[in-house]
């Protein structure tokens, strides 16, 4: 990407910040929120986050975006995360606030995509945040299911989420997964659900779904010697099959990313030299993990649209040393 093109990606960003609503940056509103408790917001879990009022309920969907940065696992992933999500697939809440939290959360992830661009690339994610981006990535998955089964976004709404989902993703450097105390930040599975969710959309056209795949096949053999071990691969996986399965991408444009962004050995000179360090061995046990799983998962769903891609993988397992 040209300086000019980087600059200017980074001014459109600056802008989408400067004119969200300001409380949207309370990136911050309290946890637990304002008239609850850790004690009350886990009564609510218990009872199946059933709130009749209906207007009660839209409030606390948007006072619980404080609590996806919260170090509390119990709410961060047990009552904001589960709450929202509940509410999501129940339809149960209006497309006004829907589109509030699309907003809200989309100023967290483009804070984030700003922030990683002057980063070693070893240090995004983490120190820029613990939890907050990665869960508003995985709430915002959720939103992005519920624009699918029923459009509540516009077109320009939808392609700002397909931007900043992609670069956040390739962006993306903090390869924790599950800490006993801290619990879930899994930021490259929550970033491969949105990828996913945008992909199964319809509405969604041929360039914005390379654009997904794209990132996450970047993701794929992370650089380092990082070895997935939490899922990352599978869920992964799912996001190519679910961009595979709209058909929009030719057998030319798999091959052209398979080729770039999973065969290559770099920065091995070959992946004969895979076995002679932790960055081999890491590298090969990524993409082997992928294939394996995206292989699986093509024959647990076989489709027309899948056979170029399954033709790929295979040829691409016997390839791997």
């Amino acid at each position: 990407m040209s300086i000019c093109m980087s600059v200017w990606k980074s001014w459109l960003l600056l802008g989408a910040l400067l004119w969200a609503p300001a409380w949207a940056f309370a990136g911050a509103p309290a946890c637990p929120p304002a008239g609850q408790t850790q004690a009350s917001l886990l009564a609510l879990k218990a009872d199946g986050f059933r709130l009749k009022d209906e207007g009660r309920r839209d409030r606390l969907a948007l006072e619980l975006l404080g609590c996806l940065a919260d170090p509390s696992p119990a709410l961060r992933d047990g009552v904001a995360f589960e709450a929202l999500s509940t509410w999501l697939r129940g339809k149960q809440l209006s497309a006004a606030v829907m589109k509030q939290l699309v907003d809200a959360l989309l100023v967290r992830v483009d804070q984030f995509n700003i922030a990683s661009i002057n980063q070693a690339p070893d240090a995004v994610g983490q120190p820029f945040d613990e939890f907050q981006t990665s869960f508003s990535m995985l709430v915002l998955s959720e939103l992005a299911r519920a624009d699918r089964v029923g459009a509540y976004l516009d077109a320009a709404q939808r392609q700002h989420l397909v931007e900043a989902a992609s670069t956040a993703v390739s962006r993306w450097r903090d390869y924790r997964g599950f800490d006993a105390q801290a619990g879930w930040r899994h930021g490259v599975a929550h970033g491969a659900d949105l990828l996913m969710q945008l992909s199964l959309n319809p509405a969604v056209a041929q360039e914005a779904l390379r654009k997904l795949v794209r990132a996450a096949l970047s993701q794929v053999a992370p650089p380092g010697e990082h070895f997935y071990i939490y899922g990352e691969g599978e869920r992964l996986a799912r996001a190519v099959l679910a961009a595979c399965s709209r058909g929009l991408l030719t057998r030319a444009d798999w091959r052209a990313l398979f080729d770039e962004l999973v065969l290559s050995p770099r920065p091995l000179a070959s992946w004969n030299r895979a076995f002679e360090s932790q960055t081999g061995l890491a590298k090969r046990h990524n993409t082997y993990q992928f294939l394996l799983f995206l292989h699986a998962l093509i024959d647990l769903s076989p489709a027309p649209t899948n056979a170029d891609l399954a033709q790929l993988v295979t040829t691409s397992l016997k390839q791997l040393p």
